[in-house]
């Protein structure tokens, strides 16, 4: 090669180096271009479950491109988040968080690999699923007082059942039985709230607070009975059950889910996503199938004001695990 075109190559690779650095600087304006992947972090049956499949259709019809429920559940959803966590930031994977896996599970499990709030960045909420206090119907009982009753007279004797030992079911017993003065045994399933209503269903467990949406077909059916919904009031689908307050015991504790995408993501994918998850919760089918399942449709005003919210939950289990004296792993 002679002196000329080397001289000629070596101004042309300089030239398209700004160019180079400029592409790659710049994120990409085509996303979504291929299908994204949801990744939901509990079993099927559950209200995660349950919600993102609701969800999926509208979802894929807003981002032009079809999004792929994947069920990774286990480790009280930390094998999912750690899913969501490690993958590639650009908007492909996307988890469906909840309050058990962003709130509880962080300050439960203080030796988990992922830490959610410094690895995932939070998109926006999307609902917020009331709880119900749910028994297997052999029990003689049809109201929370008479559930306290039943307890004092067999301490120790009923099983309840909840997905994890940081799940939110475990810790509204866990306040229920410190509130009453009783005692109950824990029992727990692996995956979401579907594999501990089996365990309901068939008697191994007796009672458990669960996300409303899990059992509210159950109770229709007679295979389980609800005594209470917790929630601020009652719920249009199931009017005769009346809420935790209304019988006495002050609380209201809803199972909120957002969206949430690996740290590292582009602000415009972010920002597409979430434009894309709100047209989403304004669907008719998408309303219908939430409210039919009693599941409110709760939206954050911007990516920051979520962080907020998120932030402030976290804090907020903190203080009920300390006050519960609730052992951390």
């Amino acid at each position: 090669m002679n002196r000329r075109r080397k001289l000629v190559l070596a101004a042309a690779v300089l030239a398209a180096l700004p160019l180079a650095s400029h592409a790659a600087e710049t994120p990409r304006t085509d996303y979504p271009s291929r299908p994204v992947r949801m990744i939901v972090p509990f079993a099927p049956g559950g209200a995660s479950d349950t919600v993102g499949r609701i969800l999926q259709p509208a979802l894929a019809e807003a981002l032009g491109q079809q999004v792929v429920v994947d069920n990774r559940g286990g480790a009280a959803g930390m094998i999912g988040v750690e899913v969501a966590a490690r993958a590639t930031p650009d908007g492909y994977t996307f988890l469906l968080g909840n309050i058990g896996t962003m709130a509880i599970n962080p300050n439960y499990y203080l030796k988990a690999s992922v830490k959610p709030q410094n690895e995932l960045i939070g998109v926006t909420q999307v609902v917020d699923v009331p709880g119900a206090f749910v028994v297997h119907p052999s029990l003689p009982v049809k109201s929370v007082k008479e559930i306290v009753a039943y307890l004092k007279a067999n301490p120790g004797k009923l099983n309840f059942g909840s997905p994890a030992p940081s799940s939110a079911n475990r810790l509204e017993m866990e306040m229920f039985l410190h509130m009453t003065g009783t005692k109950a045994v824990q029992i727990n399933y692996k995956g979401g709230a579907g594999p501990a209503v089996v365990g309901l269903l068939g008697n191994e467990v007796q009672m458990m607070f669960v996300t409303y949406s899990s059992v509210v077909g159950h109770t229709k059916g007679g295979r389980i009975r609800m005594l209470a919904v917790i929630a601020p009031q009652r719920i249009p689908q199931t009017p005769d059950v009346s809420t935790m307050r209304e019988q006495g015991f002050d609380m209201v504790v809803g199972s909120w889910q957002g969206v949430y995408v690996p740290k590292g993501t582009p602000a415009t994918v972010v920002n597409k996503l979430f434009t894309a998850t709100h047209q989403t919760m304004k669907h008719p089918d998408v309303v219908k199938r939430l409210t039919d399942n009693g599941i409110s449709i709760v939206t954050s005003a911007s990516p920051a004001e979520f962080k907020k919210f998120w932030d402030a939950e976290i804090r907020r289990f903190a203080k009920v695990i300390k006050e519960a004296n609730i052992e951390t792993e």
